[in-house]
C-alpha cells in the first residue's frame, strides 16, 4: 500500500470517474486503474463499485476512503514540518470566502498579502458556509474566511474581526427619521433578506427572532446579492441590513440611507477557519496577521453583541 494509491482512491471518490480522477492526478487512466486494482488485491476487498454510473464506493470502501484521507493528511504534515523548520512560507493554498465577505474584504488585503508573501499561490473560491465546511472536512480547502462561531468538531476558528450590522433605510420608511435604531425597531416582515444558504441571512433572522417570538416565514422578497437588496430597497420594497464594511467608500446618496444601531451594536464575528489537523499553519498565520493588521484601521467598534450565523 502506498500514499500514491491512497491519493488515487481519494480522487476517484471525489470525481466518481476514473478518467476525471486520472486527469486530476496528472496520470493516465490505465496507470490509475492499475494502482487501484493493486490496492484492492492487496487488501482483498472491492473499494469501488464499477458497475454503478457514476462509480460508487462500497460499504467498506467508504471506511477505507475516510481513513485514507487521514493518512494522506498526516503524510502532508511531514512536508509541513519541514517547511516550518526551514521558515518557508509558500506553495499552493486553497482559501474559501463566504459571499458577504468576499467583495469587501478581499480587495482590502489581497494585493498587500501577495506582495508580502510572493511564494504563496493563493487559489480563492467564493463558497457558502455549508460548502466551506464540507470542503475543509474533505481536504479540498486549506482554510476559509467565514462568520463564526460554527461549533464544528473538526474545525478550528481564529477571530479576525467583529463587523457590526447596519441598517439601510429608504425614503418614506417608518424608521427614516431615526438617527439611530434599536433591535426592537426591526420587523422581519418589513425586511429584505438574502436568499436561503447565506449565513448573513440567518444572522439577520436570529437578530429579529430575539425580539419577536412569532415570525411569518413568508418574507416579502429574497435575493442572492446585497447589491440587489439595496436596489430593491431604493424602490420602496423595504429596508435591509448590511455588514458594516459594505458601507465604506460610498457616495453621499448611499450614506444618507445608513443608520447605525445603538450600542451594543449587533455584529457578526468573522474568522479564519481551518481543519483541526492544523496543516499549513505558517500560511494561516500569515493570512491572520495581514488581515488583522489591515482591518484594525477600518473597524473601530468595541461594544458589540455577537449574533450567531447558524440557522436556529
Amino acid at each position: 500500500m502506498t500514499i500514491t494509491q491512497l491519493k488515487y482512491a481519494l480522487a476517484i471518490a471525489e470525481h466518481k470517474n476514473f478518467t476525471k480522477a486520472a486527469e486530476k492526478c496528472f496520470v493516465t487512466q490505465p496507470t490509475l486503474s492499475t494502482q487501484i486494482q493493486k490496492l484492492e488485491d492487496e487488501l482483498d476487498i472491492i473499494i469501488f463499485d464499477r458497475g454503478k454510473k457514476p462509480i460508487e464506493l462500497t460499504e467498506v470502501g467508504r471506511k477505507i476512503v475516510f481513513q485514507a484521507r487521514n493518512i494522506v493528511n498526516e503524510a502532508d504534515r511531514i512536508q509541513d514540518i519541514v517547511d516550518q523548520q526551514k521558515g518557508f512560507i509558500g506553495g499552493e493554498f486553497r482559501l474559501g470566502i463566504i459571499p458577504t465577505v468576499m467583495p469587501t474584504l478581499l480587495p482590502m488585503f489581497l494585493k498587500n498579502f501577495i506582495k508580502k508573501f510572493p511564494k504563496i499561490k493563493l487559489k480563492i473560491e467564493e463558497l457558502t458556509t455549508e460548502e466551506i465546511l464540507t470542503r475543509i472536512s474533505d481536504g479540498h480547502l486549506d482554510a476559509a474566511i467565514a462568520a463564526t462561531p460554527l461549533e464544528s468538531d473538526n474545525i478550528k476558528e481564529r477571530v479576525l474581526y467583529y463587523e457590526p450590522f447596519v441598517a439601510y433605510i429608504p425614503e418614506n420608511h417608518r424608521l427614516r427619521e431615526n438617527k439611530t435604531i434599536e433591535v426592537a425597531d426591526l420587523d422581519i416582515d418589513d425586511m429584505l433578506l438574502l436568499e436561503d444558504g447565506h449565513c448573513f441571512r440567518d444572522g439577520v433572522i436570529n437578530l429579529c427572532k430575539t425580539f419577536k417570538d412569532q415570525m411569518d416565514d413568508n418574507f416579502q422578497l429574497e435575493s442572492g446579492s446585497i447589491e440587489t437588496l439595496i436596489k430593491l430597497s431604493n424602490e420602496g420594497m423595504g429596508m435591509t441590513l448590511l455588514p458594516y464594511l459594505h458601507t465604506l467608500d460610498v457616495n453621499e446618496n448611499f450614506s444618507k440611507h445608513i443608520r447605525h444601531f445603538k450600542e451594543p451594536s449587533p455584529a457578526r464575528e468573522v474568522s479564519i477557519i481551518y481543519h483541526k489537523s492544523e496543516l499549513k499553519m505558517q500560511i494561516i498565520n500569515a493570512l491572520h496577521e495581514v488581515i488583522s493588521g489591515i482591518i484594525r484601521g477600518a473597524i473601530a467598534f468595541q461594544n458589540v453583541e455577537i449574533i450567531s450565523p447558524k440557522a436556529k
